[in-house]
């Protein structure tokens, strides 16, 4: 129970901590309470003394007719009448008439509310200095209490006080629905800022209002169509660049390939491969990122043994590192099978191996990949090198395009900075889930991917 408490406590300040509305809310409660509170304490002591002084006397000789009034000794008929005529109580004790109007408990319970009793319960002390207005002893004897009438008051006023506590609901349910009326712009500038930030510049905000709110929104959708062109165009740009230097990579691909293999010329024929090879693989990892990242590239999806097609990846990339080259395998039997693209998921493996592997150089352990079905309905793929890891504070940008932990930008450190990238684009295409850590030592990538295509 204490539990459900604490969880209900930690809800109410988390909504308190984050609503603007229930802030503004109870900002306008607290606000009206204070000032009714000033002005009625402000308004109870300018007018308490003077009224009282004034009172007083009034009040006092007004009893001393009533009890005048009842005759000595008292007159039961003559107090009943009074009670009848007037909204009061009356308790009269004495050595010839006992007699009260309300039952005891009432007139006591009453008295005890408004601070009206005191040591002397029968009143036989005749003068009670806190209430002189409302106790008299008779020149017989006799105590008479004056009180006002519980069956005048109670009632009516209960039903004031549940109106009036319905009222503030009321006012204050509709000042919420006005506030939230009134901020309701900036759940649609939210929204519109989450999908530019997702890259949806389709819908625009809707501007619902004139004023500071709707300005904002106008803003906001002029920014968004700016970094709209602007992405656009830098995307533009990136794809003729790379479908344009595919042509002459090619013909150089092929000139190289038509040299003669002499030994002066069979060395600079092999580098030259080696850097158009590279240079093509680079411009197919633009051209896939940028299909990737702007959603036009369809998914082929298709039952796929995922754990077949890490090994036959392992090991095409051990046949063309040359020998020395291991991956310690870690495998599970009976795999369901995910509905993944093949190719794009073959190229994911290689990036993430070829990572681990040029990592793990000098390293006193190979690097690892784990596959094993986990109970969300997902398989959790790890790759994991022994090498020296990176620092904390570069691991939210490996992920990022062209970036790259060292400043040096030189191919023999790390490539161009797209194979993670493009690894996370892959995963994120079929709707899995994708993190990395310094597993101490190395670096860890895990990837969880949906069994069921997206």
């Amino acid at each position: 129970m204490f539990e459900r408490l604490h969880t209900h406590r930690r809800r109410l300040s988390h909504s308190l901590g984050h609503s603007l509305r229930l802030r503004l809310v109870l900002l306008f409660l607290v606000l009206a309470l204070a000032v009714t509170v000033v002005f009625l304490g402000g308004m109870q002591k300018a007018l308490s003394g003077g009224w009282r002084d004034a009172a007083r006397p009034l009040v006092a000789d007004y009893i001393d007719r009533l009890v005048t009034e009842l005759g000595s000794p008292p007159s039961i008929e003559r107090a009943e009448a009074l009670v009848k005529r007037l909204p009061i109580s009356l308790r009269i004790s004495g050595p010839q008439v006992n007699w009260q109007s309300e039952p005891a408990p009432r007139l006591d319970s009453w008295r005890q509310r408004r601070g009206w009793m005191d040591d002397d319960p029968e009143g036989r002390d005749g003068n009670d200095g806190d209430t002189p207005l409302l106790k008299r002893t008779t020149a017989d004897g006799h105590h008479i209490a004056f009180g006002l009438s519980t069956t005048h008051w109670q009632h009516p006023s209960r039903g004031v006080g549940w109106f009036t506590l319905g009222l503030l609901l009321l006012l204050t349910a509709g000042a919420y629905a006005y506030v939230r009326r009134m901020l309701r712009p900036l759940d649609d500038i939210r929204a519109g800022a989450q999908r530019f930030g997702a890259g949806d510049f389709a819908a625009q905000i809707p501007v619902r209002r004139r004023d500071e709110l709707g300005t904002l929104a106008s803003d906001v959708n002029a920014m968004g169509q700016s970094i709209h062109q602007m992405l656009q165009s830098q995307r533009g740009l990136l794809l003729a660049i790379s479908h344009e230097l595919r042509s002459p990579l090619t013909r150089a691909r092929l000139n190289t390939e038509l040299l003669p293999e002499t030994a002066d010329t069979l060395p600079l024929r092999e580098a030259l491969l080696r850097d158009l090879a590279a240079m093509r693989d680079l411009i197919t990892d633009l051209l896939e990122s940028e299909r990737l990242g702007l959603g036009h590239a369809a998914l082929h999806l298709e039952s796929t043994d995922l754990a077949e097609l890490v090994s036959d990846v392992a090991a095409s990339i051990q046949a063309h590192s040359g020998a020395g080259t291991t991956v310690s395998m870690h495998l599970a039997s009976g795999l369901p099978h995910p509905m993944l693209d093949r190719t794009r998921t073959r190229l994911l493996v290689r990036n993430l191996l070829s990572n681990a592997l040029h990592h793990s150089a000098g390293a006193p352990l190979p690097p690892e990949i784990h596959l094993q079905a986990e109970e969300s309905g997902t398989v959790r793929l790890v790759v994991r090198d022994h090498g020296p890891g990176v620092p904390e504070a570069v691991l939210p940008h490996l992920a990022e395009p062209f970036y790259r932990p060292d400043a040096a930008r030189e191919r023999a450190t790390g490539g161009v900075g797209l194979g993670l990238y493009l690894c996370k684009l892959v995963v994120l295409a079929h709707g899995g889930r994708w993190s990395v850590r310094n597993a101490g030592p190395g670096l860890q990538v895990s990837v969880s991917l949906p069994v069921r295509g997206t």
